[in-house]
């Protein structure tokens, strides 16, 4: 049998456990394996691109276990009471191609998102870094605030959204957060005002240019998340060439991320050798790190492996027969019987 997590199953699970405990104990299976990077078969994620948005598969392996997530980006499906993002995922043993999970990702990976872009961040932004500029207030926006409050010690979020409701939305939400304080801004050049960290986390699938280079200091950590496919940016072209680039996965941050803007051969450096090696992505203070983050399927590796780790440890979600379970492998015909008539057969057996 498969195990399955249903939205109300994590959601459930995490009321109870908090979701800054799942925040970090994401950080941790996420760098488990960006430490092990040249163990996976890697591709970049397969697109299938509209006038109005985007589905996507995002596949990745190992010798043990193949994962993919199914995941689309719809900006207008606000105007349809659904979310702008949706996803599921398997996680499947390689040996045998059985699936072991099947589970939701669309909760799942706002929280993982949220959990690379802190893990990036503490190794490329200073470390006396406290305020966090947010612009962006939409679904991911409390998971990115929550997850560098915790584990990066951030004490003041200064949020901006087009969308007053939004920013509304955020603050409300996160009002009751011990030790974090809330600031809504009028402008992204005010929340940037003072801050030593900047994520851009907005849904507009256009060439937008959210960050210019009037509202980058010295020694400020970018966070660029919400460019993730062809034709979608947030970050000037010229506060990239100022700063220097990290990426998930080089091919295909070439083609989804900020770095679109710039020359094939402009250098970035794949956060994974950071992560191995245990070293800071930035030589000074004063240094501008830029995480271009347009998310991988490694993440979602992880995401899984973590879900079912959890779900045998913790008895989260139920379990489903997704593919069959016969007596006969070979008598698929069985199933043309109904439960019922199949149950018979097996005990007259």
């Amino acid at each position: 049998m498969t195990r399955f997590i249903d939205v109300g199953s994590l959601s459930d699970y995490i009321s109870q456990t908090g979701v800054e405990t799942l925040i970090e104990k994401m950080v941790a299976y996420l760098e488990q394996d960006y430490r092990r990077w040249n163990d996976f078969e890697k591709s970049a994620r397969l697109a299938s691109h509209s006038d109005i948005g985007v589905i996507e598969l995002m596949p990745v392996s190992d010798q043990h276990q193949y994962a993919f997530k199914y995941v689309n980006g719809h900006p207008d499906n606000l105007d349809h009471n659904l979310p702008t993002v949706m996803a599921f995922g398997v996680l499947a043993d390689v040996a045998t191609g059985y699936p072991v999970l099947l589970s939701e990702l669309t909760l799942t990976t706002a929280i993982r998102t949220a959990a690379t872009s802190v893990m990036a961040a503490r190794y490329m932004a200073r470390p006396d870094a406290r305020v966090m500029a947010l612009i962006g207030n939409g679904s991911q926006s409390e998971f990115q605030a929550l997850a560098f409050h915790k584990v990066l010690g951030i004490e003041e979020v200064r949020c901006y959204d087009v969308e007053p409701t939004a920013t509304a939305k955020f603050i409300e939400n996160l009002s009751g957060v011990e030790g974090l304080r809330l600031v809504h801004c009028r402008s992204a050049k005010e929340a940037c005002d003072g801050a030593d960290t900047v994520t851009t986390v907005t849904a507009d699938k256009r060439l937008a240019t959210i960050l210019t280079p009037n509202m980058v200091s010295p020694g400020m950590h970018i966070n660029a998340v919400g460019g993730d496919c062809p034709g979608k940016t947030e970050i000037h072209a010229d506060i990239l060439r100022q700063g220097s680039i990290f990426v998930e996965f080089e091919p295909q941050t070439r083609i989804e991320g900020d770095i679109q803007q710039l020359a094939a051969d402009h250098p970035v450096t794949e956060m994974w050798r950071l992560i191995a090696d245990n070293r800071s992505g930035r030589t000074s203070a004063e240094e501008i790190t830029i995480f271009d983050s347009v998310g991988f399927a490694l993440e979602d590796y992880s995401a899984l492996r973590l879900l079912f780790d959890l779900a045998e440890a913790d008895g989260i979600g139920s379990f489903i027969e997704l593919v069959p379970n016969l007596d006969d492998p070979r008598d698929l015909f069985t199933l043309t019987r109904g439960g019922k008539q199949r149950a018979r057969l097996r005990k007259a057996a």
